[in-house]
């Protein structure tokens, strides 16, 4: 047995012919594993590894190493360029490129200057299969100038002023870090008063005397370098006013100093930023750093508010005494206004900044690598987002894809390139570049289209050791082009997996979910392409799981004393367990008093520090098991409490009093615990027949110790004695010793004793044999006797050995024997048995029926009577009648074509029978069989017969089209199932208002011969509605319905040869939008769901249906009620049970409705050759399953119309 396996994880039945599990990986694109020997040998385009930063400030005094490494296969060839032209680096003697790499070092500390170097560099990674680029690289030596040298006037002013010491320190490449420091180069202390803002500058939000000093000093670090740059000193000196007006009244004027506010208390005032309000803009994905410093007496506290809105909890953080606020990460969500507040005791002021979170690019779906195989499809998706957004182009090989070389297999669609039936010259490197004003985004993404055979990567003869019972996992990686199908093997030669369940993943992968010890072998996977095969074999080790037989118990102790657990482990005999002991889950205290031996730990001199928990842990390489159990420290106590717990086993069994068929058990109780035994229970083992198995023998009374015991012949006895009280039952006590009872012959006979043939002359006994224990000897045989049952042979007898069945040939066909079967053994025979009656044989029955007779009920119901067979022509037992019927031919047509023939049988000797689901008008042929256990017998002469007509089916479709102002064209086709002679067509018709209320109804008939009709005088712009039906002799067929619209005017909406599904204008469009429509429309799409389920779940058990109402629609008399409760309700198949079912027509745009075949069924009464038939002929049976095809005249179907096709429509 083969069978296949998608992608999804499948769970596959195993049958006795060799299992093969399929791999078949329905994806896109083929995934290359990280395997090096496989990427050793693939041919794969360049991809870039590793690369310089896009913005790469280098230190000038040290070489420039521009890094760009690549991989692929061949391996690429490097080339560069610089500012967007080659740059050849042959010419430079400066420049190097690293062997095997196109990493260029430029070597500027013997000769050259960095800055000659400056520039945009882009690396170019080629090889055979493609061109990969690197990111634009700009190449900006680091700066750290100097500072202006300036002379720095002392700064004097007074107590309680505000003051901002500026830095301004040189611009340098990158950024400077600032920071103040004195002439100790020890860092300015700084507070909610005085710290340093974002731009550098030393802000005091007020002066005190302390803040005199000479050497505030700014300093800039340029990390790059390594440098650091200082500014000249600042002097600041804070005085009182007397002081002030003493030291500068003669000399200096008001204008010389900072600030001319008074030191008394004063409202904040904002020192960054100016004014009300401001702006920020900061990218995604960056710091967001906002400002508030203010000035006050006293000093101000800075507060945030986001307006409208919340400050983002985990992003959120608060810099230099909560004068900056920074959200870390910022996204386009962060945008808005944010609001600092500074607030003193003698009032409050605020400042609004208007933050915008612009974006570069960002990858949304970066392109992918796609590895393909020839003539399979993919795509490449590059999807980014920024703000404002980004625009997406294409490269190929590095060349703008507008002018790359044209491949047929590509197509590009704005973010997407389309591949369709790719070759390997398709291969190729594509660049995705999506650019803003902010920034850009380049990925490069190859499609590599291969053709390889299959590789299996997991290693030959890996062994694979698993615990008993637990889910088994054989790898078996592999890569291939197309992608190869995995198929697995058990045995060296094939043979097959014998589980019931195993599970195949998409990797590869065999999963046994509960592996035994018969799983162990060696498994064999196999993967096969077009292109060739590899398999390779691994290897399977079940082990014994490792267990604790002996678990440690709970202790209560008492201070001062020994405690010891035990813990016996029983493993696997490959695997080497190492215990360990736990105490509380951790280690064991470092103490003497705990010892730990094979299987015991034992602590001594107890203290209350040792209670708790003690676990031991048994660890092997593939399992570990673990038991705890709880000791409890206890002080001593005079009298130790009394303990009560199960007996204790009882102890030396005696066996006296020793007979054939009894003995005498004695034994001694055991220490009850403290509860009384209420009982003792006896087992017995066989170790003849059974070794090893214990049986209940029987249980005595508490106060009894010994017991009479039954015993069997030919038995080899042992016994143990449980004993029980009201917690439970004791261990076992120790076997007693054997006792082997003499032979003796069978107590019994064998059971289920029967006799049928399998043959025309045989008699085949069988019989069900007794089991060691019954056997009461050595030497078990059997004595078979048979004679027919009306004759007057003698027995005949024969003594077969220790078997279940016996052959009597050369027997007559079908004669009723007498049978016995009788056990023997060494010692002698068992009693008389009884004797069972049986049968020879059956043949062929020999005889047809005769005098077979018609009667045509209806149009698609028959009656047939039969006269019965001879009873000994039948030769067999009669299990019914068999009626083969067949459709000849149409009173139509004569064309010829196959016919299938149809089955019913009714059982027992039923005489006569009906012939459901006939179709009208037609030419009917039936033959009657009679049937036994063996088969049927010979066919009675054909009878023919024929239908009367009956009522056609439904047209097959209604159009209307091409309608005008006053008229409405229609036109059909006529029904598929005439069942006769058609006569006529009849028309009716009735406008629908406004108010969807019918008007009169207009009845017209219509020759059978015509196909259109053209309905005149209707009124203009009004709906109708339309009956339609067809007509035999034999009555009306189905009607089927359709509603149309005749147009406005002339220049009207729709076009006069549009289609009635077209015709319906506005007035459609408002009833689709009203709500008893929509709710009708859900109600109808509910019940069509009910009933395609309904449908499904009885075609799911082997489409049957039944047939009550078909009968009940017949309301033949003779024809009883069909039986439900007693199992004989029936059911029809036949050969074309296992096909799909037809698709039913659905109404089409041009609102043409086409009807499905009748289905005036036979679904209906019978079960194949077990169908029934009541005495008087109705039907309660089911039809056969079974069809037979032969040639005959006619073009008509002869299938049997279904209800199943009533439901087709909706499928």
């Amino acid at each position: 047995m083969q069978l296949k396996i998608m992608p999804k994880k499948k769970r596959l039945s195993a049958g006795r012919a060799p299992l093969m599990l399929f791999l078949c990986q329905m994806i896109s694109a083929l995934e290359v594993p990280l395997d090096p020997k496989l990427l050793e040998d693939l041919v794969q385009p360049p991809t870039i590894t590793q690369q310089s930063p896009k913005d790469y400030i280098i230190d000038p005094r040290e070489n420039i190493v521009i890094q760009c490494e690549a991989k692929g296969k061949p391996s690429p060839s490097f080339s560069w360029t610089r500012n967007g032209t080659h740059f050849d680096i042959d010419k430079d003697p400066l420049v190097t490129m690293k062997p095997g790499s196109g990493t260029l070092t430029i070597n500027i500390m013997s000769e050259g200057k960095a800055e000659t170097y400056e520039g945009v560099y882009q690396c170019t990674a080629r090889n055979e299969r493609g061109a990969a680029i690197s990111n634009n690289i700009v190449i900006r030596p680091s700066r750290s100038p100097l500072w202006t040298k300036e002379k720095l006037e002392p700064i004097i002013l007074r107590n309680g002023q505000s003051l901002v010491l500026p830095c301004r320190p040189p611009i340098g490449l990158p950024p400077p870090i600032i920071f103040w420091m004195d002439n100790s180069f020890q860092r300015l202390p700084q507070s909610e008063r005085v710290s340093q803002g974002l731009n550098g500058d030393l802000y005091f939000s007020n002066v005190l005397p302390e803040d005199t000093r000479e050497d505030y000093i700014c300093y800039a670090r340029f990390n790059h370098t390594q440098t650091i740059q200082q500014k000249q000193p600042i002097s600041v000196k804070v005085i009182s006013v007397d002081e002030l007006n003493d030291t500068i009244a003669a000399n200096l004027s008001d204008t010389e100093f900072y600030g001319a506010k008074s030191h008394r208390p004063r409202p904040p005032t904002f020192l960054t930023p100016d004014g009300n309000t401001s702006r920020k803009e900061e990218l995604r994905g960056n710091v967001l750093s906002l400002e508030c410093i203010a000035e006050g007496l006293p000093t101000p506290i800075i507060y945030w508010i986001k307006e409208d809105g919340t400050l983002p909890i985990n992003r959120t953080f608060y810099r230099n005494f909560k004068k900056t606020l920074q959200i870390v990460q910022v996204t386009e969500a962060d945008s808005g206004n944010y609001q600092c507040i500074a607030k003193n005791a003698l009032g409050a002021i605020h400042h609004t900044i208007s933050v915008t979170v612009k974006a570069a690019p960002y990858w949304i779906i970066a392109p992918q690598n796609l590895v393909l195989s020839p003539e399979e499809d993919g795509t490449l998706i590059c999807r980014a987002n920024g703000n404002p957004k980004p625009r997406i182009s294409w490269l190929s090989n590095g060349v703008p894809i507008e002018i790359a070389p044209d491949d047929p297999s590509r197509k590009i669609d704005g973010d997407t390139i389309i591949f369709s039936k790719v070759q390997e010259r398709s291969s190729a490197v594509y660049q995705c570049n999506a650019s803003n004003e902010y920034g850009y985004l380049l990925a490069n993404a190859f499609v590599n289209v291969l053709a390889e055979p299959p590789r299996i990567l997991t290693s030959a003869n890996t062994l694979y050791q698993v615990i008993a019972n637990r889910p088994a996992l054989l790898d078996c990686a592999f890569f291939g082009s197309p992608l190869p199908t995995i198929e697995w093997f058990k045995g060296a030669k094939g043979s097959a997996l014998r589980e019931d369940i195993y599970v195949l993943h998409e990797n590869g992968t065999l999963e046994i979910p509960v592996a035994q010890k018969d799983s162990t072998g060696t498994y064999t996977c196999v993967a096969r392409n077009k292109l060739g095969m590899a398999k390779n074999d691994v290897h399977l080790e079940i082990k014994d799981p490792t267990r604790i037989i002996k678990q440690p118990e709970y202790a209560v102790v008492q201070r001062g004393s020994t405690v010891s657990f035990e813990c016996k482990v029983k493993h696997d005999h490959t695997l080497i367990p190492t215990v360990m002991w736990l105490k509380d889950h951790g280690e064991l205290p470092n103490d003497g008093r705990f010892t730990v031996d094979k299987d015991r730990l034992v602590v001594a001199d107890v203290n209350d520090d040792d209670g708790g928990t003690y676990t031991c842990v048994a660890n092997t390489t593939l399992d570990n098991v673990s038991a705890s159990a709880v000791l409890s420290v206890v002080a001593p106590t005079p009298t130790p409490a009394p303990i009560y717990d199960v007996p204790n086993p009882p102890f030396d069994l005696e066996l006296t009093d020793q007979l054939d068929r009894s003995v005498q058990l004695s034994w001694t109780p055991g220490d009850d615990n403290n509860s009384p035994i209420t009982k003792f229970i006896i087992e017995y083992e066989d170790a003849m027949h059974e070794p090893g198995l214990w049986h209940h023998q029987t249980e005595v009374p508490g106060t009894q110790t010994t017991a009479q015991l039954k015993l069997s012949p030919y038995v080899n006895y042992s016994f143990r004695v449980m004993a029980e009280n009201n917690l439970g039952r004791s261990l076992p006590s120790e076997a007693s010793e054997q006792y082997l009872t003499k032979a003796a012959e069978p107590d019994k006979n064998p059971t289920a004793v029967e006799g049928l043939g399998s043959e025309p002359d045989n008699l085949v006994i069988t019989w069900k044999p007794l089991n060691g224990f019954e056997s009461n000897g050595p030497g078990l045989q059997y004595k078979v006797s048979w004679r027919q049952k009306d004759g007057d042979d003698e027995w005949t007898s024969v003594v077969v050995a220790n078997v279940s069945k016996y052959i009597v040939s050369g027997t007559p066909t079908f004669v009723p024997y007498l049978i016995k079967v009788q056990a023997l053994n060494d010692a002698g025979f068992a009693p008389e048995p009884a004797a069972v009656m049986g049968h020879s044989g059956e043949d062929l029955p020999m005889v047809a029926p005769g005098n077979v007779r018609v009667n045509v009920v209806n149009s698609t119901l028959a009656e047939v009577h039969w006269d019965p067979v001879p009873l000994k022509s039948i030769r067999g037992h009669l299990q019914g009648y068999r009626i083969y019927y067949w459709k000849a031919q149409s009173s139509l047509t004569r064309n010829r074509r196959h016919i299938e023939k149809k089955i019913l049988t009714f059982q027992g000797s039923k005489t006569h029978g009906m012939l459901p689901g006939l179709e009208p008008f037609s030419h009917y042929t039936l033959n009657v069989r009679v049937v036994n256990g063996k088969g049927e017998g010979p066919a009675s002469p054909d009878k023919v017969f024929n239908t009367p007509e009956g009522v056609p089916s439904a047209p097959s479709s209604l159009k209307i089209v091409n309608p005008t102002l006053d008229s409405l064209t229609l036109e059909w086709e006529p029904p598929s199932h005439p069942n006769g002679i058609l006569t006529e067509y009849t028309l009716k018709y009735q406008p629908i208002n406004s108010t969807h209320e019918l008007g009169p109804l207009v009845d017209l008939k219509i020759p059978a011969n015509k196909t259109r009709w053209i309905l005149k005088n209707l009124n203009f712009s009004t709906r109708y509605k339309f009956y339609f039906y067809a007509q035999t002799a034999a009555g009306s067929g189905i009607q089927i319905t359709e509603e149309a619209i005749t147009t406005v005017d002339e220049a009207g909406i729709l076009p006069p040869d549009v289609g009635a599904g077209k015709a319906m204008a506005s007035r459609q469009v408002d009833i689709a939008t009203q709500g008893w429509f929509i709710g009708l429309m859900c109600a109808v799409a509910l019940l069509i769901l009910i009933l395609l389920i309904v449908c499904f779940i009885r075609r799911n058990k082997g489409g049957k249906y039944p047939v009550k109402e078909k009968e009940d629609a017949h309301a033949d008399p003779e024809i009883q009620p069909m039986k439900e409760d007693d199992g004989t309700f029936g059911e029809y198949s036949d050969a074309e049970d296992h096909k799909p079912l037809k698709k039913g027509s659905r109404t089409p745009s041009d609102r043409t409705v086409k009807k499905e075949d009748s289905d005036d069924s036979l679904v209906d009464y019978g079960e194949g050759v077990n169908g029934q038939f009541n005495e008087d002929g109705s039907f309660i049976g089911q039809y056969s399953g079974k069809k037979e095809k032969e040639p005959a005249e006619g073009n008509e179907s002869s299938e049997a119309p279904s209800p199943v096709n009533a439901m087709n429509s909706f499928v």
